[in-house]
């Protein structure tokens, strides 16, 4: 996965200002609810985030769901890619 497609779906969560675990807990609620379509790529979850274990966290777990997920360090905080098979 290496950019955001425009014809799929892009669901963005903004939890700037939070800290594990509520990012973790915040993120796995709308993964649960889209899993699916996250699943086949039809969505794409876009999750901001200023907290860097959050950067370990959620990956790890999407991945351990299935999903492919994407890192990105972006001014001055991160962007977490979520969407399609791992």
């Amino acid at each position: 996965m290496n950019s955001i497609d425009t014809a799929v779906e892009t669901i963005e969560l903004d939890i700037l200002g939070q800290v594990c675990p509520a990012c973790l807990l915040v993120v796995l609620r709308q993964i649960n609810m889209y899993r699916d379509r996250l699943r086949d790529g039809r969505t794409r979850l876009l999750v901001r985030t200023d907290h860097r274990d959050t950067t370990r966290t959620v990956p790890a777990s999407a991945q351990k769901m299935g999903l492919g997920v994407e890192v990105r360090k972006v001014a001055t905080y991160y962007e977490i890619i979520i969407g399609g098979k791992s």
